[in-house]
């Protein structure tokens, strides 16, 4: 039978691989930003699945998909949405699953509003939150290969190669 909860839009850079990662995100338009998170997980071989819903228009799909998140595999959840921002939250209050909260810039306060939204859990309830926007996509994707390399010797080598690049590329810049 299939999952309910299987995704449209899953990215298995491995043959027959099971999404280790979720990335949601409170709506399609949100996915110009949010494509930077997959696009680097799928650079790093990391299976994942990327779906829109909503904590306040969608309420009971996100909690029925938060809660079967640990149940399915998905080993770190990305969540990104705007404004009001509680996306992240409400998955972290229903998975054990580390959630990473990237807030999306808004057109009134520039996604200010957004990111204090995501930052500002209760204790006990924690989301990772990362930066307005892009950067914050990117980074919460190298994030989550960061915590799934703790068991995995694979992407370790890859971030690893990564970091070397990076630092390789800063150390041939001429002014």
């Amino acid at each position: 039978m299939p999952d309910k909860h299987a995704d449209k839009h899953a990215h298995h850079p491995q043959n027959d691989a099971k999404p280790l990662v979720a990335v949601v995100m409170g709506s399609k338009s949100d996915w110009d930003t949010m494509r930077h998170t997959s696009e680097t997980l799928t650079k790093f071989g990391v299976a994942h699945e990327s779906r829109v819903m909503s904590a306040h228009r969608s309420p009971q799909l996100t909690s029925e998909y938060a809660s079967a998140a640990e149940q399915r595999g998905i080993e770190v959840v990305i969540a990104a949405a705007g404004g009001a921002a509680h996306l992240a939250g409400v998955f972290a209050a229903h998975t054990l699953v580390p959630v990473l909260g990237v807030p999306m810039e808004s057109q009134s306060l520039k996604g200010l509003d957004s990111l204090l939204s995501t930052v500002q859990m209760p204790g006990g309830i924690p989301v990772g939150t990362l930066a307005i926007g892009k950067p914050g996509a990117t980074n919460a994707a190298l994030l989550a290969i960061a915590i799934l390399a703790n068991s995995r010797p694979e992407p370790r080598e890859k971030l690893r190669a990564f970091r070397a690049e990076q630092a390789d590329k800063i150390a041939r810049e001429t002014l």
